[in-house]
């Protein structure tokens, strides 16, 4: 093991100042490319505040206690605030609440967490987008929001945009930002210039951005998310993973032409013939040290068609797609194709 990995290994679970009162604790996603989410816990004189939580599993369970303990944290006087309902950043929050605790969370995202039927819409959109039959059930059991997901029921505390959380002396607006789900929220700190992003705005990563919902356009609102993020003054940046940022508007624009390249990239697939999703996934290009795409790790696989579909279902809006229905084998798909003002009618 080479010492960058020690040393990062070492981070895990020790608080790290950022700025004054506001301290960052890598928790720990064993398995995960992600590495680790960062959780930040304000001090203050009252009541203490924790954004995000890691998953609900041993090993983030420990690296938070840890990390809460060297900085005298109590949990009866803490509250949080879940910037999205995906595991690694809410998971953990059941674990930790007490009677004491208020749980704040953005209302699209708190439905879904409360709704019935909500993994039945995943497993219904992926066999229609391709996804393979024999091994649907792997995939969908093993997703990390089946296995490390918070113990329902939870009471949340519902949060709209503009509403404003006091903590540690800090003055944060709630600035909803769909895309990366459907009402994830950022904590905007104008006096301090300081944006707590969750996963809007990563600095060394993009945000998967995934379509399972043929009603919504995910890349559609976050592309609109970052244009009106990016009006803000913020010099400071502090994401759901890895570093912290100081360029904001520099890696906005970076992550526009990221998504303006994979959106480009699915029409050139498309160029062939009509296609699945999983089809048009298979053969883009991804960041995973595999020879082909079947050899994918399954989680992964499932992300990169998530992803695929949320730039198609955006050139749909744009024209430059259409979909079809077809049966194949007695299973219903959808079938993409290139739309008609891509041939310039």
């Amino acid at each position: 093991m080479d010492d960058g990995r020690r040393k990062s290994d070492r981070s895990r679970g020790n608080p790290e100042e950022i700025v004054k009162g506001i301290y960052k604790l890598e928790i720990p996603l064993p398995g995960s490319p992600l590495k680790a989410v960062n959780s930040y816990v304000i001090k203050g004189r009252e009541r203490n505040l924790i954004i995000d939580t890691g998953m609900r599993r041993r090993e983030c369970l420990d690296a938070m206690r840890a990390g809460l303990e060297r900085l005298r944290v109590s949990l009866p006087d803490t509250d949080f605030f879940i910037t999205h309902f995906h595991a690694d950043h809410l998971g953990l929050v059941s674990d930790l609440a007490t009677e004491t605790t208020k749980i704040y969370l953005n209302g699209p995202d708190a439905a879904r967490v409360l709704a019935d039927g909500f993994s039945e819409s995943f497993e219904r959109s992926a066999r229609l987008h391709g996804f393979p039959d024999h091994e649907l059930h792997d995939a969908l059991e093993s997703h990390p929001a089946r296995l490390y997901g918070p113990r329902l029921p939870l009471h949340f505390t519902q949060t709209c945009d503009g509403h404003t959380i006091r903590a540690g002396g800090y003055n944060f607006r709630c600035l909803e930002t769909p895309g990366h789900s459907f009402g994830h929220t950022c904590l905007y700190d104008a006096e301090n210039r300081m944006l707590i992003s969750g996963d809007h705005i990563l600095a060394d990563i993009t945000p998967n951005i995934q379509g399972w919902f043929d009603k919504w356009n995910p890349l559609q609102e976050y592309l609109k998310s970052l244009e009106s993020t990016a009006l803000l003054d913020v010099t400071l940046v502090l994401p759901g993973h890895r570093r912290v940022l100081h360029d904001m508007r520099g890696r906005i624009e970076e992550l526009k032409r990221h998504h303006e390249k994979r959106a480009e990239e699915a029409l050139h697939v498309l160029k062939t013939g009509p296609k699945t999703a999983y089809r048009v996934a298979s053969e883009m290009t991804w960041d995973i040290a595999c020879d082909s795409f079947d050899l994918y790790p399954l989680s992964q696989r499932w992300f990169a068609l998530g992803e695929t579909i949320g730039h198609l279902i955006y050139l749909e809006v744009l024209s430059k797609v259409r979909r079809e229905i077809t049966e194949e084998r007695g299973r219903t798909l959808v079938l993409w194709r290139p739309g008609r003002s891509l041939s310039g009618h």
